[in-house]
């Protein structure tokens, strides 16, 4: 039985009664930290490298995402933290904790799950070693290999490189975020001693793992290079060549009040960017103390807190490149996403809403391009259709949406876009996307001062027959193609007038950021009503349960780390209310505390894909209430972002919401149960018919549904006309 552990809330071990009798709500004990329980998450995701039932570079490349995950945290969390530590404050968190010992918890947490990663990739390159693949030294080859290497790298890579020399006369050169670097010592013809800096030069033609001719032979670049240094340093003698890596904070954010142009602000956040202080030294257990040292005082670090020893590799996030080999047997069985039953048939996609609609697609086990993609396709091209409006937070390079909404503008249709140009390390990307659609004629803005815009809602507005009609689409994943087949997500069609009137309500305050406070009929919209909203439902089910009448609360998340919501569920807890929780990563709730919690269970699931979507359940003394969107529980995304949740009231959709919670809260093979001290016990199972996971069951009911639904579309002959006439029927029918 696995299991995960941190120090929680300023106590390692589950309080006993009398302990948790002398607590209020109040009180920093009955809240984990924010940054160790994502820190927590991780773990759950490197046991997945460590789990001999998933597929060798499946395991390769969860080791990979712990260290790009890992590299995120230094840049923001760490880098917002060391920020508050630099300007005074001593405010304490909700657990107790001052920014300076966050910093130095998680610092001792990280240095912990390094050493287990390490551990970990040491058994997954044995293991790659039997199936025949090798991460090889450029030393542990043959000099025929060698000479191969050589010539590659002298013909390909020496050009790229640039050496920098560290002397009086060449002061400490910038060490730009992430790179990898070579610490260089060389004795001249004079007999002098001179240090330089040589930058790998990675890049999208020029991998980190050098493949040696057709073989599964991989070395990394640094090796070659640094088994090379003749070429850079002809007639020098080398002493030593060293590895080193930096991070450096991404927290540059400034104040939007005080910007005349977002666009033009952006963009010099992006200079500082890259200029802004270093938050982590990666160095090689061999690195000369002396040159150790050195780098530290030029990067203005503290050598014995910011300095992380990483043996092996350096930098393992490049391992995708390895997890990426296209060796079938090595990775999960191959998965492409089902069509939508409803949405097989050949009739347009309005049409569908309109006819079978509300649609509920579930991905990635349902298509992402026979939904969103194709739904705005059809809107580009619609003679029918009048307007789009879209929010933009994330897509991905070469997007079909872009395309789309770029194809509807050429078409004549008013189309507008809010683009979020503060979405954390896509601000480039936003930025050109935002360029690009402005010059296709389409109407750009980004949102409203101060808030981050991170729903994601499709409006479309259709002129038909009756007049005109408002078809939309709300999820709660972004609209990327590339992360709909890797992230588990929701997304909601629908037709439905009062939502879609809601959306016209909410467009009209992000183009223009007047009138806030809106009145919306059915949706749930941050930063004005959400929380309150929420809130209200939690005390709703208290009085359902004081009263003798069913309550029920579950709650499918990302995160749960507001405080008020926390202290409202604790609340829910104390009077007799089920709680059911689905957290992935973050969550500051204790469960299981005598008095406190015990009616609160809280699962986390860590698979082949990233669970993303989120699900609100009310049960309301049986007038169930379910929402979908795309805020997680967290303070941040209730007061200062917009976000929005979509009611579902279909009755055979709310079905569909239940079998997803039900079969992940029933998961024995991807799920962990969170115990009272921030701990985590990973569920095994107790039979074969449990081996699945949830996903993998996902995966199953999706193909039934696809091989079993085929029920015919029932048209009337006297309306088929006016159908065609609306461009809801092809042609050919």
């Amino acid at each position: 039985m696995r299991t995960t552990n941190q120090k929680a809330g300023g106590a390692a071990a589950v309080l006993s009664n009398s302990e948790t009798k002398k607590m209020d709500l109040l009180s920093p004990e009955l809240y984990l930290n924010r940054e160790l329980t994502w820190l927590e998450f991780n773990k759950r995701v490197l046991s997945e490298a460590d789990d001999s039932r998933t597929p060798v570079l499946e395991r390769v490349k969860f080791v990979a995402i712990v260290c790009s995950n890992l590299d995120e945290f230094f840049m923001k969390r760490i880098g917002g933290l060391k920020q508050q530590v630099g300007a005074g404050v001593t405010e304490l968190s909700i657990d107790g904790r001052s920014p300076l010992k966050q910093i130095q918890d998680c610092h001792e947490a990280i240095r912990a799950l390094e050493s287990e990663k390490n551990r970990v990739f040491n058994e997954l390159t044995e293991l790659l070693k039997d199936r025949g693949i090798f991460l090889l030294n450029f030393l542990d080859l043959s000099l025929e290999e060698q000479a191969y290497l050589r010539g590659y790298y002298y013909d390909n890579i020496l050009p790229l490189a640039t050496p920098q020399g560290i002397d009086p006369a060449h002061p400490f050169p910038f060490i730009s975020n992430l790179s990898l670097n070579l610490l260089v010592s060389v004795q001249t013809l004079r007999r002098q001693q001179s240090l330089a800096r040589v930058k790998v030069p990675l890049g999208p033609d020029v991998p980190r793992f050098l493949r040696v001719g057709d073989s599964y032979k991989f070395v990394r670049l640094e090796d070659v290079m640094a088994n090379c240094l003749d070429l850079l340093f002809p007639k020098m003698e080398i002493n030593s060549c060293e590895l080193f890596r930096v991070t450096r904070n991404a927290v540059t954010e400034m104040d939007e009040e005080q910007a005349d142009d977002l666009l033009a602000m952006i963009e010099t956040e992006l200079r500082y960017r890259k200029v802004a202080e270093v938050v982590r030294l990666q160095v090689l257990p061999d690195m000369n103390r002396e040159h150790r040292g050195m780098l530290a005082y030029e990067l203005g670090l503290d050598q014995e807190a910011d300095v992380f020893v990483s043996p092996g590799i350096v930098g393992k996030s490049d391992l995708m490149e390895i997890a990426s080999l296209e060796i079938p047997e090595l990775h999960d069985p191959p998965h492409h996403p089902v069509i939508s039953p409803v949405l097989e048939n050949k009739s347009s996609i309005f049409y569908n809403i309109r006819k079978r609609g509300p649609i509920l697609a579930f991905h990635p086990y349902e298509s992402f391009v026979g939904t969103v993609e194709r739904f705005l396709e059809e809107a580009s091209v619609d003679a029918k259709v009048r307007a789009i409006k879209m929010t933009l937070y994330r897509t991905s390079k070469g997007s079909k949406v872009i395309r789309s909404l770029i194809n509807a503008s050429r078409n004549g249709k008013q189309v507008a876009v809010v683009v979020e140009l503060k979405a954390r390390f896509d601000e480039a990307a936003n930025i050109q996307w935002a360029n690009q659609l402005e010059e296709a004629g389409i109407h750009v803005s980004y949102g409203v001062v101060g808030f981050k815009t991170h729903t994601k809602v499709i409006l479309v507005v259709r002129s038909e027959p009756n007049g005109l009609r408002r078809y939309a689409h709300i999820g709660t994943g972004n609209y990327n193609s590339v992360t709909a087949r890797i992230y588990s997500d929701l997304g909601l069609l629908t037709c439905e007038d009062a939502i879609c009137r809601d959306l016209s309500e909410l467009f009209n305050f992000l183009t223009t950021g007047f009138a806030p406070n809106r009145d919306y009929s059915k949706v749930l919209v941050a930063p004005t009503d959400m929380k309150k909203a929420m809130l209200t439902k939690i005390e709703r089910e208290i009085g359902h349960q004081a009263a003798g009448r069913a309550s029920r609360i579950r709650f499918k998340t990302n995160a749960l780390e507001d405080p008020d919501v926390t202290r409202a569920l604790y609340r829910a807890s104390q009077a007799g209310v089920p709680v059911d929780l689905i957290v992935r990563d973050t969550c500051r709730l204790r469960p299981g505390l005598p008095g406190y919690s015990d009616h609160i269970r809280v699962v986390s699931l860590v698979g082949r894909f990233l669970e993303h979507a989120r699900i609100f359940h009310f049960h309301n003394n049986g007038d169930d209430e379910y929402y979908i969107g795309s805020a997680d529980i967290m303070k941040r995304n209730l007061e200062s972002r917009v976000e929005l949740l979509a009611p579902i009231e279909a009755p055979e959709l709310r079905k569909e919401l239940d079998r997803i919670i039900n079969t992940q809260m029933k998961d024995r093979r991807s799920a962990w149960d969170m115990q009272p001290d921030g701990s985590y016990i990973q569920r095994q199972p107790e039979s074969r018919s449990e081996a699945k996971s949830s996903q993998k069951l996902f995966i199953d009911h999706a193909s039934r549904q696809r091989a079993t639904y085929r029920k015919p579309l029932k048209v009337k002959a006297k309306s088929k006309l006016a159908k065609l006439a609306a461009g809801d029927l092809p042609a050919n029918r």
